[in-house]
This record gives C-alpha cells, structure tokens and sequence, in this order.
C-alpha cells in the first residue's frame, strides 16, 4: 500500500510493510518482534544488539545473530561479566560481530554491572515501563509509529542512571518494540493479531 499501511506478503497475509523486504526481516517480523520476551539474559541480548544496531540497519545485525550470540556466550549475564582483556581482543577482532569498540566496551561493563543485580532484577525494571496497551491505539500507518515515547526515555534515564552505558531513547524504544512492551504492528497485520 502507499499510504504506509499494511501490505500483502508472498503469503498474501498483511504485514507492516518493514517485515517485507527480506526473507529474514518476514522471519522476525512474523515470529519475534512485539513478541513478550522474559529473563534477565534473554533481555541482555535484546539490550546488547539494539545498541550494537545504533547508527547501522537492523539487517545488519539480524544476519550476525548467531555471530554474537556465539562470541559473547549466548548472552549469559555471568559468563560476559568474566570475560577478560584476552576476550575483549578476540570480541575487536571477531568478523562475525560488529567491531566497534565502545559498543564492545559497553556490552562488557554493563554485563559487570548487571552480575550485581538480583535474578529478575532486570525484567522486572524493564517490564515496568510497559505502557497501558489500552492507551496504545494501533498504529495504521508506519508515520503512527514512535521513534521515542516518555516511557523509553524514563527506561533510558534508569538504567543509566543504575550504571548501564550506550542505551538513549531511541535504543529504550527499540528494545520496548522487540521485546513486547509495545505492539506496534499496524492494524491489520496478522501478527498483531497472532500476538500472544
């Protein structure tokens, strides 16, 4: 459609027209953006690829997934919080990740920091910025959608504030649309109304 609303799909179901482009965007489009995603460490992933994916296009990082999960330990808070100046290396030199120094350095200090925090800890804090969905009218077209709410910049303002590092707003909101905190499929997409 032109009008940024939904479009058909290969399979003929409507889709927000951003899940359209590759065969891996439909993939997660379908089955895992907006989808309500728990635990500490599967929050510190989500946390860790949104600020890798900041200044780059989310392809890119879908497509290096498995690199990342691979070099840093399939996200395990406790395993990254041990990683030494000899994995900080081998992380700078990883072809299968993105390279970039200060959002390595970040993803190793906030795995420090979050080692400290109680089980749950992080979820819950997370989870608390939910806004009300009933408050959330669809959105219809790619323009209703948010790029940064009150609700991602508090998210943002905390966790720095509990020592976390490379995480602004736009990264807090993008994380609240991955992970389920927000539903922001277009009205009419079947996702929307396969969302659990």
């Amino acid at each position: 459609m032109s009008d940024g609303g939904t479009a058909a799909g290969p399979d003929g179901m409507p889709r927000c027209p951003w899940g359209l482009s590759t065969e891996d965007y439909i993939a997660y489009h379908d089955t895992e953006w907006g989808r309500p995603v728990h635990g500490d460490d599967a929050l510190f992933e989500r946390l860790c690829l949104e600020a890798f994916q900041s200044g780059l296009s989310w392809i890119t990082i879908l497509r290096r997934r498995e690199g990342f999960r691979r070099a840093f330990d399939e996200f395990k808070i406790a395993s990254v919080a041990e990683f030494t100046e000899a994995d900080r290396e081998r992380l700078l030199a990883d072809e299968g990740i993105i390279r970039n120094r200060a959002k390595i350095d970040a993803t190793l200090a906030n795995a420090r920091e979050l080692a400290g925090w109680a089980p749950g800890e992080l979820d819950t804090l997370i989870w608390s910025y939910a806004p009300d969905p009933a408050k959330r009218p669809a959105p219809t077209t790619v323009a209703d959608v948010p790029a940064v709410t009150d609700e991602s910049t508090a998210l943002a303002k905390e966790l720095k504030k509990k020592g976390l590092r490379f995480i602004g707003p736009t990264t807090a909101y993008a994380l609240m649309q991955a992970c389920g905190l927000v539903d922001d499929h277009l009205a009419g997409c079947f996702a929307r109304e396969a969302r659990p």
